[in-house]
């Protein structure tokens, strides 16, 4: 299929029309939507109003970038006349008055909006399953999960639904679902993207620490340009670089989390390519944080933020004064990768220990994971998301190839504050060298 620029090139030079493109999308969402339940709230009738009055917009000179494009949301995102649940069975009648900020851009920037995609309950697992619009499967292979929080999304793309969509990461949400459906996934650098409109269903929170927003697609020039109409602000492009002159620094495992022996190997062979690319590459960690550190106090800060300051079952709450402490081992954590980004361009890791597990409803933090054969806990898994999450770092989840399962491997590229185009074209840069 065509890529979201692709379509837009065409609707522009008259190949097509943004009202025929939005029929095949909701010709294929019908076809092949029932076996894998992404697409779990249509509007298709106010999407066929979008795309004739895109139509218009474009007879009447409209340069916007996305004009025509019909794509899906997260449906965490508010969409207005549309239920946000964020999978909750008590917010299932919660209707949106509003679009998100998010959705007002992507609007205003030309693209019909076609419905909203699954989630878990609350955005808080690595799967998408909740008792509003129940299981969404991978489309690759409907045993495994397809991700969460964004699964609903990654799915629809890898469907071949759409090309384009919008997700949210705060524990790989983002990153996850991309890599175990093979599409690409950003989570940007914390604060470039608005979340107003992203809210626990019928609340107008402040933003939520640690949590971006950021595009998902089928092609990584068009992760650039959602990006870039997503934004607040216009980030930093990409300098032009040579492979060769790249400095890369390889996290093949984290020291809490075990990664299978292939999920090694993919990353390790990423790093030969950018060798053999003429790129200078390091396996040696000496720069970076202290990553069990890291983990601990991302935890702590992520618990904090989704639970905000209700403690654990038996636990007691953080107190203002642990707060503080926790933002200053934050911003410690922050300068550190950046005397690590003096050295590297990028940092390449794993994004989750595994391809896409089975379907597995116990919850996180009493879940197993197999590596290798071997019973593992789930819940570290969550270190790889981190990496980049807790220093607030923007990161690429980019196909890289398939495990002998037949399920996609992803890797995450992270780069320094406010150099998202950079992650996205390193991670472009990794994505070919693997297929040349």
């Amino acid at each position: 299929m065509l890529t979201a620029l692709q379509t837009v090139s065409a609707i522009r030079s008259g190949a097509t029309t943004a009202l025929a493109e939005t029929e095949a999308a909701i010709d294929r969402i019908e076809a092949g939507d029932a076996a894998i339940n992404a697409v779990v709230v249509r509007d298709f009738e106010r999407a066929r109003e979008q795309a004739r009055a895109a139509d218009q917009r474009l007879a009447d000179g409209d340069p916007a970038p996305l004009l025509g494009l019909p794509m899906t949301v997260k449906e965490s995102y508010d969409v207005a006349g549309l239920p946000t649940t964020w999978g909750f069975a008590e917010h299932a009648n919660h209707i949106a008055h509003a679009d998100a900020v998010a959705v007002q851009r992507l609007k205003a920037a030309g693209a019909v909006i076609l419905g909203k995609t699954n989630v878990p309950v609350a955005l808080a697992d690595l799967q998408s399953n909740n008792p509003v619009y129940g299981r969404t499967r991978n489309p690759l292979d409907p045993e495994r999960v397809c991700g969460g929080s964004s699964g609903g999304a990654a799915a629809a793309l890898a469907a071949g639904f759409v090309a384009a969509e919008i997700g949210s990461d705060i524990g790989g949400s983002i990153r996850t679902p991309a890599a175990f459906c093979g599409v690409w996934g950003h989570k940007s650098t914390h604060g470039v993207i608005s979340p107003e409109g992203h809210s626990f269903p019928g609340t107008d929170s402040a933003r939520v620490a640690l949590g971006v927003m950021g595009p998902m697609a089928r092609d990584p020039d068009d992760l650039a340009a959602l990006l870039d109409v997503l934004s607040d602000f216009a980030l930093p492009r990409s300098e032009a670089f040579e492979v060769g002159d790249l400095s890369i620094l390889l996290l093949p495992e984290h020291p809490l989390a075990p990664a299978s022996a292939e999920m090694k190997r993919a990353v390790e062979a990423v790093g030969q390519a950018f060798e053999r690319a003429g790129a200078e590459v390091e396996r040696a960690p000496d720069l970076l944080p202290d990553l069990a550190a890291q983990h601990r106090h991302y935890m702590k800060m992520l618990l904090t933020a989704l639970s905000r300051g209700a403690p654990s079952p038996g636990g007691e709450p953080l107190s203002l004064t642990g707060w503080f402490d926790l933002q200053d081992e934050q911003t410690r954590c922050i300068r550190a990768w950046q005397r690590l980004f003096r050295e590297y361009d990028a940092v390449i890791a794993p994004v989750f220990g595994t391809t896409a597990f089975p379907h597995d409803d116990t919850p996180t933090s009493t879940r197993k994971l197999i590596v290798d054969g071997v019973e593992t806990d789930f819940a570290p898994q969550f270190a790889y998301a981190g990496l980049a999450t807790f220093p607030n770092l923007p990161a690429t989840s980019v196909p890289i190839g398939i495990g002998a399962d037949g399920l996609p491997i992803g890797l995450q590229v992270t780069c320094d504050l406010y150099r998202d185009h950079q992650a996205i074209a390193i991670a472009r840069a990794a994505h070919q060298l693997m297929r040349s």
